[in-house]
């Protein structure tokens, strides 16, 4: 599970951890954009259409970790709400859990969103003012919430 804001790396980090790791790499962003794309012009659009995709690949997700299949969730695990969907998916399977903290000053990622935009080569293209708005939500997850927290501080 990835923690960190729009443009932080999290989809980078994904990628290498599923690598790493040998496990399976479950994108929102990829999901989102082959069901979705053509429903999705706004932040709320993006709230309701992540929310029937969490609906959808939660007992996907759960089948595959008791199982023993590692998983990599590259989903924003940003909002205490999203984490308890997470740590819901692994209650009971077995797995052990990992979330990974990118902290990426909002400069950085502002950057990379940019530049991302310019290259055209993600799906989506939100605007500063929508990183902004999102950003505004992002609490960091706290050890109490029981997940084993992976902090990488991002220059």
């Amino acid at each position: 599970m990835i923690c960190g804001k729009m443009a932080s790396g999290k989809s980078t980090l994904a990628a290498r951890l599923a690598s790493a790791e040998g496990a399976v790499l479950i994108s929102e962003d990829a999901w989102l954009a082959a069901l979705f794309s053509e429903d999705m012009h706004s932040g709320a659009d993006y709230l309701r259409c992540a929310a029937k995709l969490r609906q959808a690949m939660g007992p996907h997700v759960t089948a595959l970790l008791r199982v023993g299949v590692p998983v990599v969730l590259d989903y924003p695990a940003n909002t205490v709400e999203q984490r308890e969907w997470m740590r819901g998916l692994v209650a009971g399977t077995g797995a052990d859990n990992r979330l990974h903290l990118l902290m990426t000053p909002d400069a950085l990622c502002l950057e990379r969103l940019r530049a991302r935009n310019a290259a055209g080569d993600h799906p989506f293209a939100p605007t500063e003012e929508q990183f902004h708005r999102f950003a505004k939500h992002f609490v960091p997850p706290r050890e109490a919430e029981g997940f084993t927290i992976v902090t990488h501080e991002v220059d």
